[in-house]
């Protein structure tokens, strides 16, 4: 095996795979999360965790119900806030807190803005969210996950 080629995660640990997708099962069907605010946060997160294959994904899934020109900003989103709902910069900058834990530590900052903009269940939820993106993230980028996109 060259370097090149890398293992396909879902087929070699099958069993691990449908764990995973259970919880994406979850997140998509079992929470009152808009379907659009879960793929604002998995593009998000897999922005800032470098997971092609994941960007690539989400980015087609909020083409579904979002406008090009808020697409492409979503990485800066806070420099454009007029762009984004309140309730959705509170997810994207929760988003942006928990998948950096190891530097923010989820300050109580921003715990505070969080629990202002969501109600209990709806916060553990998007925290769910969170930590699924964080978990498939990695295991597409170590793993080289194709993309759909073409030259």
């Amino acid at each position: 095996m060259t370097t090149d080629t890398r293992l396909t995660w879902h087929a070699v640990a099958p069993e691990g795979a449908k764990a995973f997708y259970g919880v994406h099962h979850y997140i998509m069907a079992g929470t009152s999360l808009a379907e659009e605010l879960i793929h604002l946060v998995f593009l998000r997160v897999s922005q800032i965790n470098g997971c092609a294959h994941c960007i690539d994904l989400h980015t087609r899934d909020l083409l579904k119900t979002m406008p090009i020109d808020k697409v492409v900003l979503v990485s800066v989103w806070a420099e454009v806030p007029h762009l984004f709902p309140p309730t959705y910069r509170a997810a994207l900058a929760w988003a942006e807190e928990v998948t950096r834990v190891s530097e923010t530590h989820a300050s109580h900052e921003a715990y505070a803005a969080a629990v202002a903009a969501f109600e209990p269940k709806e916060l553990v939820d998007l925290t769910i969210t969170i930590a699924a993106m964080n978990a498939f993230n990695r295991l597409g980028a170590p793993f080289r996950l194709p993309v759909k996109a073409q030259p």
